[in-house]
Formats: C-alpha cells, sequence, structure tokens
C-alpha cells in the first residue's frame, strides 16, 4: 500500500493507494527457490537445509498428533507435483484430499526418493515459473474459481513457509526427545 498526500486547493485529502507494483516471474521463481532449495533470507532456512538432516526414522516419528516430516514433505510436494502438471499443459488433477496421503517410508532409500524427487520437482517448478511471461502469470489457472497464474504460484509460496515452520519446530522437538535419558 502507498500513502498518498493530495492538496486540492486549500484542503489536504490522504488516501491509501494499492501497491500497483506485481514481481514478475524471475522474482517470484527466485523467492520459491528460497523457500525450497537455497534462501534463508525470510525464515533463516529452507526445505533443503531443514530436511538434509533428517533421517528416515526421524521423518516418521509421530509427535502427539502432529504429522510427520515425511507426511508434510510429501504434501508440499503433491501440490507441486500436480501445479507443475498444469504448468506443462496438463490437467489440474490433485485433490486437497489426497494431499496428505504419503506413501509409506519403511527404509533410507525410501526417505531419500521421497526427498530427490520434491528437488527435481522444485528445480523443474522454479525453472518453468522463471521462463513464464510475465503476462502468463495473469492468466487463468485452469479455472476462474482458482484465480491466476501468480496467485497459486505465490500461494505454493506461502504454504510452503506455514509447512517449513511446523518442520522445523518437529524436527527440533525430535532431537530433544532423543537426547532424554
Amino acid at each position: 500500500m502507498i500513502f498518498v498526500q493530495e492538496s486540492i486547493g486549500s484542503a489536504t485529502k490522504y488516501y491509501i493507494q494499492p501497491n500497483t507494483y506485481m514481481e514478475n516471474s524471475n522474482q517470484i521463481a527466485s523467492r520459491f527457490r528460497e523457500v525450497i532449495l537455497n534462501g534463508t533470507w525470510v525464515a533463516n532456512t529452507n526445505y533443503k537445509d531443514q530436511l538434509s538432516g533428517v533421517n528416515w526414522k526421524q521423518a516418521i516419528y509421530k509427535v502427539g498428533e502432529l504429522n510427520t516430516i515425511a507426511t508434510l514433505t510429501y504434501h508440499i510436494n503433491y501440490y507441486m507435483d500436480g501445479i507443475l502438471n498444469v504448468f506443462e499443459g496438463g490437467p489440474l488433477e490433485i485433490r486437497d484430499k489426497y494431499s496428505f496421503d504419503a506413501p509409506q517410508i519403511r527404509s533410507k532409500e525410501d526417505w531419500e526418493k521421497l526427498l530427490d524427487g520434491m528437488w527435481a520437482n522444485a528445480e523443474k517448478f522454479a525453472g518453468l515459473v522463471e521462463n513464464m511471461p510475465d503476462k502468463k502469470l495473469d492468466e487463468v489457472f485452469v479455472d476462474k474459481k482458482y484465480g491466476n497464474y501468480r496467485r497459486n504460484i505465490e500461494g505454493v509460496i506461502e504454504h510452503s513457509y506455514y509447512h517449513l515452520g511446523q518442520i522445523s519446530l518437529i524436527k527440533k522437538m525430535i532431537e530433544r526427545s532423543e537426547k532424554e535419558p
């Protein structure tokens, strides 16, 4: 928002003008990379940093009623993968009700497969956003009810930060419980 002061004769008028600045696709791709792959500016961490030291047993460790780290990782990747499908010309096939249906993680290999898929999707997602024409950001995403491309990409970024916070806290709880006698 921009606060504007306008003088008309002897009267002064104050009002708020919406910010008309919009990020371009390069800037949005950079913000996406920051939360998933390599940034520290907003949260002082990112998914790759938080998950790199998590072993498969920690990933599936249940803390109370909270989701596991593996489930939250799957959840974020599920949305990335579904939106990638649309970016590549396919239909929107993801459904919220399936977004927490993570596969069983029973080994180091299962956990690494989930992480490798997430990093690959993140790189692909960021690359497609970065190369997206800026005017595409304001086009309808699949159906008007879903808003435009910009809204969906920014939604993925914001949603990712939300769950990154959860993962960070759950990881700390697990590490603390491992230190207890």
